[in-house]
Formats: C-alpha cells, sequence, structure tokens
C-alpha cells in the first residue's frame, strides 16, 4: 500500500460537485490464503488503520497456515459488532479494533478477553500515557496499536502570509489570530466536523482542554456548565465562525488545497510529504501566550483486543502478539501506520522521511484519553445536541451548556 493523499485528492474532488467524498460501502476481505485449514476472523476499523494490518498479515498467515478475513467496518458499526456478537455468543470474530472510549462500556459487560491470560502484556518500548485505557483491575485487556490523536492541521502558506511559523503556534489565540487573517484574505479560516453529535464533541475538546476544561470532574460528574468550558465555548464559536463545517474527506481538502488555513486532524487522514501544502503539528495547549500549558491532545487510539466469544482466543492472542511486534509495527510505517512505539516515532530514518511523526510522538506523549465510562454514547450525544444549538444560534452559551449539564446529570450514576 502507498501513502495514499495524492489519489484522495483526485478521487475526492472528481465527486465534490455531487456533496463531498462518497462514503465506502462495507467490505469483507477474504484472506488469499486459500489453502489454510483455519481461519481468523478480523473487525476493523476502515480507513489506513485496517490497512496496515492487511498489509502485514501475510506473513503471520504462512507461518502458521491461518487465513486471516478482514471485516472493514465504520466506527459506528464496528461498535455494535463486537456488542452484537459477545452477545449473541455466536464468535463471528476473533480479534478486534476497540476505540479507548469503548473501554469501560466493553469490560462492564464482559466483551473483551483477558490477554494475559493467554500470555500476553505489553512491553516498555510502547508510549506509556497510550496504555492508560488497556487494563482493568490488574488485567490487561487491549493493546494500543495505531497512534490516532488529535494534532492541528495547517496549511503552509497562509499562516505564513499570516506572519507565523509552525513553531509560533503556541496558543489557541495565535489559532483565532491565523483564521482571522485568511477570512479577511478570502480564504476559510477554521475547518470544523459537524456533521454528527460525537463530531462536535470531539472536535472541540482539544479547545477545551488548552483552556483546562473537560467534561467530566474527578469524580465522573458533568463538569460542563463551568467557566472554563464557557470560555473554551466562546474561542470555539469565534474559530468557526472564520470557516465552515465539512466532512472528513472535504476537510483535507481545504486544508492541502490552500482554501482554508486549519483544522482539528488525525494522523491516519494525512500525510505530509516534503513539498506538502499542508502539515500538522501537536494542538497547542494554551488558550493565550500567557496561559497556563495543558495536555490538549486528545487520544482515538484504535487499539486491538480479543473478543470473549472468539472461537479460537489463544490464536488470535498469537496474531495480536505479531501485530504488536516492534519490528512489525516498525515496518508499517512506509505504509501509513503510526505505531504507539518509541522505536518508531524516535527512530532516525523514520523522522528523516517522515518528520511529522515528532508531531505525533509529542501529542500521544501528553495525550488525553476520552472520559471512561460505559455511557459514553449517551453523554457524547446529549452533550453535542446542545453544542449544536449553541454554534446553529438556537441557545446562549448560558442556557446551553445549563441546560446540558442538567440533561447529563439525568444520565449519570
Amino acid at each position: 500500500m502507498k501513502r495514499r493523499i495524492a489519489a484522495l485528492l483526485i478521487s475526492c474532488l472528481a465527486v465534490l460537485s455531487a456533496g463531498g467524498c462518497a462514503g465506502s460501502d462495507n467490505r469483507f476481505t477474504p484472506s488469499d490464503n486459500k489453502d489454510a485449514s483455519v481461519h481468523l476472523s478480523l473487525a476493523l476499523r476502515d480507513g489506513t488503520y485496517a490497512d496496515v494490518i492487511a498489509d502485514c498479515v501475510v506473513d503471520f498467515e504462512n507461518k502458521y497456515n491461518v487465513a486471516c478475513d478482514i471485516y472493514r467496518l465504520s466506527e459506528d458499526e464496528l461498535h455494535a459488532a463486537i456488542l452484537d456478537d459477545a452477545e449473541s455468543g455466536a464468535g463471528a470474530y476473533d480479534l478486534c479494533m476497540v476505540d479507548g472510549s469503548w473501554m469501560q462500556e466493553y469490560t462492564s459487560a464482559g466483551v473483551l478477553a483477558k490477554l494475559n491470560a493467554y500470555g500476553y502484556e505489553l512491553d516498555n518500548d510502547i508510549i506509556p500515557a497510550t496504555t492508560e485505557i488497556c487494563f482493568r483491575d490488574g488485567d490487561t485487556y487491549l493493546a494500543p496499536y495505531y497512534g490516532n490523536v488529535t494534532v492541528l492541521l495547517y496549511n503552509k502558506s497562509i499562516i505564513k502570509r499570516a506572519g507565523y511559523e509552525p513553531s509560533d503556534i503556541q496558543s489557541v489565540a495565535d489559532m483565532k489570530k491565523i483564521c482571522e487573517f485568511a477570512k479577511k484574505t478570502h480564504n476559510l479560516g477554521f475547518m470544523y466536523r459537524g456533521d454528527t453529535e460525537n463530531n462536535i464533541v470531539v472536535d472541540f475538546l482539544p479547545v477545551l482542554l488548552a483552556y483546562g476544561g473537560w467534561v467530566v470532574d474527578e469524580n465522573n460528574q458533568p463538569s460542563v456548565d463551568t467557566v472554563e468550558f464557557h470560555d473554551a465555548m466562546a474561542a470555539y464559536l469565534d474559530l468557526i465562525a472564520t470557516g465552515k463545517p465539512a466532512g472528513r474527506d472535504e476537510l483535507v481538502i481545504a486544508v492541502a488545497n490552500n482554501a482554508a488555513a486549519m483544522a482539528i486532524g488525525w494522523p491516519g487522514w494525512y500525510t505530509p510529504e516534503p513539498h506538502s501544502t499542508a502539515d500538522y503539528i501537536a494542538m497547542p495547549g494554551r488558550m493565550d501566550d500567557d496561559g497556563a500549558f495543558c495536555n490538549a491532545s486528545v487520544y482515538g487510539i484504535w487499539t486491538l483486543g480479543v473478543p470473549i466469544s472468539s472461537q479460537q482466543p489463544k490464536l488470535a492472542v498469537s496474531l495480536l502478539s505479531y501485530l504488536m511486534d516492534k519490528d512489525v509495527q516498525y515496518g508499517t510505517v512506509a505504509s501509513g501506520g503510526v505505531p504507539c512505539r518509541y522505536s518508531s516515532l524516535k527512530d532516525e530514518a523514520v523522522l528523516a522521511q517522515f518528520p511529522e511523526y515528532k508531531a505525533v510522538c509529542t501529542a500521544l506523549e501528553e495525550g488525553v484519553y476520552r472520559p471512561i465510562i460505559a455511557y459514553w454514547p449517551q453523554f457524547y450525544t446529549i452533550l453535542g445536541a446542545h453544542m449544536r444549538d449553541i454554534i446553529e444560534g438556537g441557545a446562549t452559551i448560558d442556557e446551553g451548556l445549563a441546560a446540558a449539564q442538567q440533561e447529563l446529570l439525568t444520565i449519570t450514576p
């Protein structure tokens, strides 16, 4: 697999007039190993995340005479499919990708097998902060595979014309200045994802963190109606006033094609090349130049786990161990892999070819997982709906956040 940004731009530009990049249908990819007597079914997040695994399972298949059949699913479909399979006990999947925000829900429901029961443990080459989500009650349930973490995607030409170098972008205030400049010079400023409640919330979280706020307190109680949240929401409204909402592909194309200044993005969306018009840095963790630094990178790490209903858990853990091997993960970098490993992200040869991985490593070291609560999907649906109301002018910040806080309290244990 080659790095795909050029193909993405060409294919998406061809269909923009029809309303944006068309989403891919669910795909089942049977293994090419037709003679294998044993099959493992992999439920993976569609996109680069699944592609890098599809590219590197061949050696495992040959070694164990196994066929790895791959189901490529959207985020919502993957979340539901794993839960449904566990509830039915059908054993449809042997290995699965799991978003970190699902951990509490999955372990509470007994969805995942204990990896340590089959001899697998995480090693110390993995960036420590990325492993926080992987354990419960002393047992290991997940392994951080793909280092998805929010970054600040920016257009090189626009920030330069605004008088900035990438290293000068130290705060949300700097972001606002650049985006306001872009709007005044007939470009778009800040592109944001407003298509779903989940995307509205996640797009906003790095700004909220930079203001020292969060969606829950230390007791996992809603902390939406706070000064920090109010101030961050006001800053976010200023940012989005300079741009427009967009889906992922349209957002990437706008920044890469000099149409927009910046956006919150993810490493799996865009791979800068030496002559690319866009690049990314770790999200600035200050509200303004005088503000205290806060970790402002949000994890969207895709972890690997083994469903409790797998019919072949021992072999599935062997596959997981193979995929997590540091040399195997190092080999995925050329095809778009983002390991959560120092041995890959600090390797001189990797950085010489992909210097943006320095920013990824920083973001992964400073990242924050979304709340580890079983009802997070309900939480972000409620919060996102009220944020949408604020964004669209149906409520003031005060009204919207007060209403969100009260509604969130009704679902909080």
